[in-house]
């Protein structure tokens, strides 16, 4: 049987510490729409089986998305999702295999691009951020130099993320959430640098998520300001874990683009 035009193919990035597992009251729900989902856990994220200390770059920790990238025939295209730092994921995605994109939908994620460096991006994120409070640094090269990685703690995950999100989950996040690795200096420039002639060719939707703590609001309209998409949805209540706090809502979002 042919498949309907209707039917499209969500492949779902996950942020920061977190990893494929963050995606689960959406997989069901998308899948009943007739659609394939395809949900990956970034390298040494989720249940990936590479520790961090083997990643070099932040190239590295994207590997599982570009090798599925990769790995598509010349004729599939995708719907990428990108949540949080997904989004710097996906961006590096769209400059590599632009015409196997749809549409790069970046949930509250970190969004630069040809225009606007992911230094820069950085920079004004820094500004807004109150604190990691008890999340926990650590400091790879000795204590004098800046830090390597980072886990959320439990405070920070219920206070800065989860504040709108079922209990339940804010519970399943910190039993999984693993360390993600620090990135910057011009290797990191170079490496997420993006250009007109392939980022761009990718149509962008951003959904901004009302109460989100970590990327706060004024920051997420920054980035649409500095990096204009091609439309931008509000999720009306959602803090950061948009896909916790308003799942339906979010699918209902993802719904409305794949039948655009």
């Amino acid at each position: 049987m042919e498949k309907s035009e209707k039917q499209k193919h969500f492949v779902l990035v996950h942020g920061a510490c977190h990893g494929a597992w963050c995606w689960y009251k959406l997989v069901t729900p998308l899948r009943s729409k007739g659609h394939r989902v395809t949900v990956l856990d970034m390298a040494a994220a989720g249940v990936h089986p590479k520790r961090l200390e083997e990643l070099t770059s932040f190239t590295d920790y994207c590997n599982p998305l570009l090798e599925f990238m990769g790995a598509l025939t010349p004729n599939e295209r995708v719907i990428l999702v990108g949540h949080s730092v997904g989004g710097i994921c996906i961006s590096l995605a769209m400059e590599r295999f632009p015409r196997k994109i749809e549409v790069a939908v970046f949930v509250t994620a970190f969004m630069h691009g040809p225009e606007l460096d992911i230094l820069a991006t950085n920079q004004e994120y820094q500004k807004q951020l109150d604190s990691y409070k008890d999340s926990q640094l650590t400091f790879g090269n000795g204590v004098d130099k800046l830090p390597t990685s980072l886990v959320f703690g439990p405070k920070f995950l219920s206070s800065e993320l989860y504040q709108l999100s079922p209990p339940e989950d804010l519970a399943l996040a910190t039993l999984l959430v693993r360390p993600v690795g620090f990135h910057e200096g011009p290797e990191f420039l170079k490496e997420l640098s993006l250009s007109k002639e392939n980022y761009g060719l990718v149509r962008r939707v951003y959904l901004i998520c009302e109460n989100d703590n970590v990327l706060k609001q004024g920051f997420q309209r920054w980035m649409i300001e500095n990096n204009p998409s091609d439309e931008v949805k509000m999720i009306s209540g959602a803090d950061h874990m948009a896909m916790f706090s308003k799942p339906q809502e979010l699918c209902f979002c993802l719904q409305e683009i794949a039948e655009n």
